[in-house]
Protein backbone atom coordinates (compact mmCIF):
# COMPACT_ATOMS: atom_id res chain seq x y z
CA UNK A 1 0.00 0.00 0.00
CA UNK A 2 2.90 2.34 0.80
CA UNK A 3 4.40 1.93 -2.71
CA UNK A 4 0.99 2.40 -4.25
CA UNK A 5 0.55 5.66 -2.32
CA UNK A 6 3.86 7.01 -3.60
CA UNK A 7 2.57 6.67 -7.14
CA UNK A 8 0.38 9.66 -6.28
CA UNK A 9 3.41 11.72 -5.29
CA UNK A 10 3.62 15.04 -7.16
CA UNK A 11 6.56 17.39 -7.53
CA UNK A 12 4.59 20.19 -5.86
CA UNK A 13 4.51 18.10 -2.68
CA UNK A 14 8.30 17.90 -2.62
CA UNK A 15 8.71 21.56 -3.58
CA UNK A 16 6.55 22.63 -0.64
CA UNK A 17 8.33 20.18 1.68
CA UNK A 18 11.76 21.52 0.69
CA UNK A 19 10.64 25.13 1.07
CA UNK A 20 9.25 24.59 4.57
CA UNK A 21 12.39 22.71 5.63
CA UNK A 22 14.58 25.51 4.24
CA UNK A 23 12.57 28.49 5.51
CA UNK A 24 11.52 27.04 8.87
CA UNK A 25 7.91 28.22 8.75
CA UNK A 26 4.92 27.63 6.54
CA UNK A 27 4.44 31.37 6.14
CA UNK A 28 7.95 32.05 4.82
CA UNK A 29 7.74 28.98 2.56
CA UNK A 30 4.48 30.30 1.11
CA UNK A 31 6.06 33.70 0.54
CA UNK A 32 9.09 32.11 -1.18
CA UNK A 33 6.97 30.05 -3.56
CA UNK A 34 4.26 32.66 -4.14
CA UNK A 35 1.51 30.50 -2.62
CA UNK A 36 -0.89 31.08 0.24
CA UNK A 37 0.02 29.56 3.58
CA UNK A 38 -3.07 27.34 3.43
CA UNK A 39 -1.91 25.94 0.07
CA UNK A 40 1.46 25.02 1.59
CA UNK A 41 -0.28 23.40 4.52
CA UNK A 42 -2.42 21.35 2.15
CA UNK A 43 0.63 20.15 0.20
CA UNK A 44 2.43 19.08 3.38
CA UNK A 45 -0.70 17.35 4.67
CA UNK A 46 -1.05 15.47 1.38
CA UNK A 47 2.60 14.40 1.50
CA UNK A 48 2.26 13.22 5.10
CA UNK A 49 -0.71 11.07 4.10
CA UNK A 50 1.31 9.57 1.25
CA UNK A 51 4.27 8.66 3.49
CA UNK A 52 1.97 7.71 6.35
CA UNK A 53 3.71 9.83 8.96
CA UNK A 54 4.45 13.32 10.26
CA UNK A 55 7.24 15.23 8.59
CA UNK A 56 7.35 18.26 10.91
CA UNK A 57 6.82 18.93 14.57
CA UNK A 58 4.77 22.12 14.76
CA UNK A 59 5.42 23.97 18.02
CA UNK A 60 2.95 26.70 17.08
CA UNK A 61 3.29 30.44 17.22
CA UNK A 62 6.34 32.11 15.66
CA UNK A 63 8.66 29.22 16.48
CA UNK A 64 10.06 27.38 13.45
CA UNK A 65 8.89 23.89 12.62
CA UNK A 66 11.30 21.01 13.20
CA UNK A 67 11.82 17.98 10.99
CA UNK A 68 10.76 14.67 12.49
CA UNK A 69 13.10 11.70 12.04
CA UNK A 70 10.92 10.63 9.09
CA UNK A 71 11.08 14.13 7.60
CA UNK A 72 14.84 14.29 8.07
CA UNK A 73 15.21 10.91 6.35
CA UNK A 74 12.99 11.96 3.43
CA UNK A 75 14.52 15.41 2.89
CA UNK A 76 17.77 14.20 1.30
CA UNK A 77 15.99 12.00 -1.23
CA UNK A 78 13.44 14.73 -1.95
CA UNK A 79 16.15 17.30 -2.68
CA UNK A 80 18.04 14.83 -4.83
CA UNK A 81 14.91 14.20 -6.89
CA UNK A 82 14.20 17.93 -7.21
CA UNK A 83 17.78 18.50 -8.40
CA UNK A 84 17.37 15.81 -11.03
CA UNK A 85 14.13 17.37 -12.24
CA UNK A 86 15.89 20.75 -12.42
CA UNK A 87 18.59 19.22 -14.60
CA UNK A 88 15.95 17.68 -16.87
CA UNK A 89 14.27 21.09 -17.19
CA UNK A 90 17.55 22.74 -18.07
CA UNK A 91 18.31 20.07 -20.66
CA UNK A 92 14.86 20.52 -22.23
CA UNK A 93 15.41 24.28 -22.41
CA UNK A 94 18.80 23.73 -24.06
CA UNK A 95 17.22 21.30 -26.53
CA UNK A 96 14.49 23.78 -27.44
CA UNK A 97 17.04 26.52 -28.06
CA UNK A 98 19.24 24.20 -30.14
CA UNK A 99 22.07 24.08 -27.60
CA UNK A 100 21.94 20.28 -27.36
CA UNK A 101 20.63 17.53 -29.60
CA UNK A 102 21.58 15.81 -32.81
CA UNK A 103 21.57 17.05 -36.40
CA UNK A 104 22.37 15.08 -39.55
CA UNK A 105 23.26 17.14 -42.61
CA UNK A 106 23.31 16.04 -46.23
CA UNK A 107 26.02 17.56 -48.37
CA UNK A 108 28.02 17.21 -51.57
CA UNK A 109 31.71 17.51 -52.30
CA UNK A 110 32.21 21.21 -52.97
CA UNK A 111 29.96 22.28 -50.10
CA UNK A 112 31.76 19.81 -47.83
CA UNK A 113 35.10 21.39 -48.73
CA UNK A 114 34.23 25.09 -48.85
CA UNK A 115 31.02 25.79 -46.91
CA UNK A 116 30.53 23.18 -44.21
CA UNK A 117 33.86 23.74 -42.42
CA UNK A 118 32.75 27.31 -41.69
CA UNK A 119 29.30 26.16 -40.58
CA UNK A 120 30.62 23.34 -38.40
CA UNK A 121 33.25 25.58 -36.79
CA UNK A 122 30.62 28.16 -35.87
CA UNK A 123 28.25 25.51 -34.52
CA UNK A 124 31.05 24.03 -32.45
CA UNK A 125 31.69 27.47 -30.97
CA UNK A 126 28.04 28.37 -30.30
CA UNK A 127 26.54 24.92 -29.63
CA UNK A 128 29.37 22.66 -28.44
CA UNK A 129 27.00 19.98 -27.12
CA UNK A 130 25.14 19.43 -30.41
CA UNK A 131 26.17 16.18 -32.11
CA UNK A 132 26.76 16.83 -35.83
CA UNK A 133 26.74 14.03 -38.38
CA UNK A 134 27.36 14.55 -42.10
CA UNK A 135 26.35 12.44 -45.09
CA UNK A 136 27.90 13.22 -48.48
CA UNK A 137 26.56 12.25 -51.88
CA UNK A 138 26.90 13.62 -55.41
CA UNK A 139 23.35 12.50 -56.19
CA UNK A 140 20.44 14.75 -55.26
CA UNK A 141 18.06 11.79 -55.51
CA UNK A 142 20.02 9.98 -52.82
CA UNK A 143 19.88 13.02 -50.54
CA UNK A 144 16.16 13.41 -51.30
CA UNK A 145 15.46 9.80 -50.35
CA UNK A 146 17.52 10.10 -47.17
CA UNK A 147 15.46 13.13 -46.16
CA UNK A 148 12.23 11.28 -46.89
CA UNK A 149 13.35 8.34 -44.74
CA UNK A 150 14.20 10.70 -41.88
CA UNK A 151 17.90 9.88 -42.08
CA UNK A 152 18.76 13.54 -42.70
CA UNK A 153 17.41 16.60 -40.88
CA UNK A 154 18.56 19.06 -43.54
CA UNK A 155 20.54 18.87 -46.76
CA UNK A 156 22.40 21.04 -49.22
CA UNK A 157 21.22 20.45 -52.79
CA UNK A 158 21.90 21.76 -56.29
CA UNK A 159 19.13 23.97 -57.67
CA UNK A 160 15.77 24.91 -56.21
CA UNK A 161 14.15 22.01 -54.38
CA UNK A 162 11.08 20.68 -56.15
CA UNK A 163 10.23 17.82 -53.78
CA UNK A 164 8.07 17.72 -50.67
CA UNK A 165 10.54 19.67 -48.53
CA UNK A 166 10.91 23.39 -48.12
CA UNK A 167 14.10 24.88 -49.56
CA UNK A 168 15.99 28.16 -49.44
CA UNK A 169 18.45 29.32 -52.07
CA UNK A 170 21.75 30.28 -50.46
CA UNK A 171 23.84 31.61 -53.34
CA UNK A 172 24.56 31.27 -57.07
CA UNK A 173 27.76 29.52 -58.13
CA UNK A 174 29.03 30.48 -61.62
CA UNK A 175 30.63 28.00 -64.00
CA UNK A 176 34.20 28.88 -64.99
CA UNK A 177 36.76 27.48 -67.40
CA UNK A 178 39.67 25.74 -65.68
CA UNK A 179 42.83 25.76 -67.83
CA UNK A 180 46.60 25.84 -67.51
CA UNK A 181 48.19 29.27 -66.95
CA UNK A 182 48.92 30.92 -70.29
CA UNK A 183 46.74 28.50 -72.25
CA UNK A 184 44.29 31.33 -72.94
CA UNK A 185 44.59 35.09 -72.71
CA UNK A 186 43.49 36.56 -69.36
CA UNK A 187 39.79 37.32 -69.16
CA UNK A 188 36.71 35.64 -70.62
CA UNK A 189 37.03 32.73 -73.05
CA UNK A 190 34.51 32.12 -75.81
CA UNK A 191 32.85 28.71 -75.82
CA UNK A 192 33.55 28.61 -79.57
CA UNK A 193 37.28 28.51 -78.74
CA UNK A 194 36.79 25.23 -76.89
CA UNK A 195 35.41 23.21 -79.81
CA UNK A 196 38.64 21.30 -80.40
CA UNK A 197 39.75 21.18 -76.77
CA UNK A 198 39.76 17.84 -74.94
CA UNK A 199 37.86 18.14 -71.68
CA UNK A 200 38.00 16.67 -68.21
CA UNK A 201 34.61 16.22 -66.59
CA UNK A 202 32.69 14.30 -63.99
CA UNK A 203 30.40 11.30 -64.11
CA UNK A 204 26.68 11.99 -64.24
CA UNK A 205 25.49 14.03 -61.26
CA UNK A 206 23.32 17.13 -60.85
CA UNK A 207 26.18 19.54 -61.44
CA UNK A 208 27.65 17.70 -64.44
CA UNK A 209 24.25 17.30 -66.09
CA UNK A 210 23.67 21.05 -65.70
CA UNK A 211 27.17 21.71 -67.02
CA UNK A 212 26.82 19.58 -70.16
CA UNK A 213 23.30 20.85 -70.86
CA UNK A 214 24.57 24.43 -70.77
CA UNK A 215 27.45 23.66 -73.12
CA UNK A 216 25.24 21.85 -75.61
CA UNK A 217 22.62 24.60 -75.46
CA UNK A 218 25.38 27.02 -76.47
CA UNK A 219 26.30 24.80 -79.44
CA UNK A 220 29.35 23.06 -77.98
CA UNK A 221 29.56 19.26 -77.90
CA UNK A 222 32.16 18.53 -75.19
CA UNK A 223 34.88 15.98 -75.91
CA UNK A 224 35.56 14.29 -72.58
CA UNK A 225 38.82 12.37 -72.36
CA UNK A 226 38.55 11.65 -68.63
CA UNK A 227 35.83 11.67 -66.01
CA UNK A 228 36.14 11.64 -62.25
CA UNK A 229 33.87 12.88 -59.48
CA UNK A 230 36.78 14.12 -57.42
CA UNK A 231 37.17 17.88 -57.84
CA UNK A 232 40.84 17.81 -56.93
CA UNK A 233 41.55 15.15 -59.54
CA UNK A 234 39.82 17.22 -62.22
CA UNK A 235 42.11 20.15 -61.45
CA UNK A 236 45.15 17.86 -61.28
CA UNK A 237 44.43 16.52 -64.77
CA UNK A 238 44.02 20.05 -66.10
CA UNK A 239 47.39 20.99 -64.58
CA UNK A 240 48.93 17.89 -66.18
CA UNK A 241 47.74 19.08 -69.60
CA UNK A 242 45.17 16.35 -70.22
CA UNK A 243 42.47 18.87 -71.06
CA UNK A 244 40.41 21.81 -69.84
CA UNK A 245 37.42 21.67 -67.52
CA UNK A 246 34.25 23.63 -66.93
CA UNK A 247 33.39 23.63 -63.22
CA UNK A 248 31.45 25.66 -60.67
CA UNK A 249 33.71 28.18 -58.97
CA UNK A 250 33.08 26.51 -55.59
CA UNK A 251 34.67 23.31 -56.91
CA UNK A 252 38.11 24.80 -57.60
CA UNK A 253 40.88 26.57 -55.69
CA UNK A 254 41.15 30.09 -57.16
CA UNK A 255 44.56 30.60 -55.56
CA UNK A 256 46.07 27.44 -57.07
CA UNK A 257 49.05 28.67 -59.17
CA UNK A 258 48.83 25.60 -61.38
CA UNK A 259 45.50 26.59 -62.93
CA UNK A 260 43.93 29.65 -64.50
CA UNK A 261 40.23 30.46 -64.19
CA UNK A 262 38.30 32.23 -66.94
CA UNK A 263 34.70 33.43 -67.22
CA UNK A 264 32.84 31.88 -70.15
CA UNK A 265 31.21 33.77 -73.00
CA UNK A 266 28.36 33.23 -73.32
CA UNK A 267 28.04 32.39 -69.64
CA UNK A 268 26.37 29.16 -68.63
CA UNK A 269 23.44 29.37 -66.20
CA UNK A 270 24.77 29.55 -62.65
CA UNK A 271 24.54 26.56 -60.36
CA UNK A 272 22.22 27.35 -57.46
CA UNK A 273 23.24 26.13 -54.03
CA UNK A 274 20.21 25.57 -51.82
Amino acid sequence: MFVMNLRDLEMRHLVAFDAVASEGTFGRAAEKLGYTQSAISQQIASLERLVDGKLFDRPGGPKPVVLTPLGDHLLGSARELLARVEVVGQELDRFRTGEVGHITVGTYQSVSAKVLPLVVRRMREEFPDVHIQLHESDLDDELDQALARGELDVSFVVGDWTGEFESKRLFDDPFVLVARPGQFKPGPVRLADLRAAPMVGQHANSCQIMNESGLRAAGLEPDYVFRTNDNGTVSAMVKAGLGVAVMPLLCVEPDDPGIALHPLRPALPDRQVS
